[in-house]
């Protein structure tokens, strides 16, 4: 089975700094799915804030298994809309993937309910990435540690809930270490947090980063059906209980009416 991705991008900066452009010529977005690409299980295609609805209808999400969101300089330009389209399909059992400064996204706090604060520092110092987990699938075919030469630092404390699991932990050279790779269960839907990707320098060129995001999208996918109704609060009547049941007191609503939200 094909893993159907969409890489969302703000692509922003790709459009306004010339050192970004240079790194990606055809968007970051572009990159990662060339990445992404090279694996045959997976088809990946790109979509951008500047696209109507931001390239993400209803339509486009149904049909996509993983979506990969990157985002830094206009996070508060997303429809809420759309905001909220995206994390009904979360819940619906649609894959997260969300990358370095998208722990701003609106998506992602949504998601997480918490302020997702952390320090940071940008200084192209090196990160070394400690896998935390040794047998999560995410980081197979990985070394127990690898490098980026220049990188933003992000520090802790990182105001995320407790993870699901903890894949990867940075190590930065002024010293700060961080939560780089972070799993979430949300709904029906699989949630994973990567942190390398300033696009003031070539991390999704990197071949280790790209492994892992290979790996990330394969974790994530579901190939269970899309669940529907994701938001619904049915009123069930007492004649429809599984069990014989006999009304015992009053109740402030009447069969079929909606309940207070």
């Amino acid at each position: 089975m094909t893993i159907r991705v969409t890489v969302w991008g703000e692509n922003v900066h790709e459009q306004t700094n010339k050192i970004v452009a240079g790194h990606y010529p055809k968007g970051m977005h572009g990159c990662i799915a060339e990445g992404l690409n090279e694996d045959a299980a997976i088809m990946a295609t790109t979509a951008t804030l500047q696209e109507p609805e931001h390239g993400l209808p209803v339509a486009r999400l149904a049909q996509t298994d993983v979506l990969i969101w990157w985002g830094h300089a206009a996070h508060g330009d997303v429809s809420d809309e759309v905001v909220e389209r995206v994390i009904e399909q979360v819940w619906a059992g649609m894959g997260l993937i969300v990358l370095h400064s998208g722990h701003f996204a609106k998506v992602f706090k949504r998601l997480m309910g918490t302020p997702c604060n952390l320090s940071w520092r940008e200084a192209g110092e090196r990160e070394r990435l400690w896998v935390a987990s040794r047998n999560h699938p995410i980081a197979a075919g990985l070394p127990d540690h690898f490098e980026i030469e220049n990188e933003e630092m992000y520090g802790e404390p990182f105001g995320i809930p407790e993870p699901l699991e903890t894949v990867f932990i940075s190590w930065f050279q002024g010293g700060e270490v961080f939560r780089s790779g972070v799993t979430y269960k949300r709904g029906a839907g699989n949630v994973f947090y990567f942190r390398p990707g300033h696009e003031a320098y070539p991390t999704y060129h990197d071949a280790n980063v790209r492994k892992v995001l290979k790996n990330a999208v394969k974790w994530a996918h579901s190939a269970a059906p899309r669940l529907t109704g994701v938001t619904e609060a049915p009123n069930v009547p007492v004649t429809e209980a599984l069990e014989p049941l006999e009304e015992r007191g009053p109740r402030l609503h009447h069969d079929g009416e909606e309940g207070f939200r």
